[in-house]
């Protein structure tokens, strides 16, 4: 059985002018992730979610649940999807992880590297071109992609 992903890219705008504990700096729905995913790449979602993980990567944000912060926007479609009762696999992880990811490392194999099945180069590299410049405006950490599976 395939498969599939959806979630959407979140953005603090206010957080980088007024700071975090201002009542501006909540999460804004930025891009949802359909309008960038080209398909299934499960090697990738075992890299970065853990999910299908017969590679034997160490997951880089894997079962953090769905954010209790999250936008309005990005709360009405994840209901739409049926919520916890239909999806598995919710997490997110912001641009700063990205940014930090040893994009070398390899699974279990030894095989597949990081950078190969979810760098820059790979299907995640377009999510990765919008976070970044997203990043560059509201900062690193007030960037973040939010998915689950179904």
């Amino acid at each position: 059985m395939s498969i599939d992903v959806s979630g959407m890219i979140e953005c603090r705008p206010g957080a980088r002018l007024w700071g975090l504990d201002d009542e501006d700096s909540v999460w804004q729905v930025a891009i949802d992730l359909f309008l960038l995913n080209r398909g299934n790449a499960y090697d990738g979602f075992a890299c970065l979610f853990g999910i299908r993980n017969t590679f034997g990567f160490r997951p880089v944000a894997e079962g953090r649940g769905f954010p209790s912060d999250a936008s309005e926007g990005l709360a009405s479609e994840f209901a739409s999807y049926g919520g916890p009762a239909d999806v598995f696999g919710t997490t997110w992880l912001t641009w700063a992880e990205v940014a930090a990811v040893d994009w070398g490392e390899t699974d279990s194999s030894g095989t597949r590297s990081r950078g190969m099945v979810a760098g820059d180069e790979s299907d995640w590299g377009r999510v990765w071109i919008v976070m970044r410049t997203l990043s560059e405006v509201h900062g690193a950490k007030n960037v973040r992609l939010v998915v689950w599976f179904h």
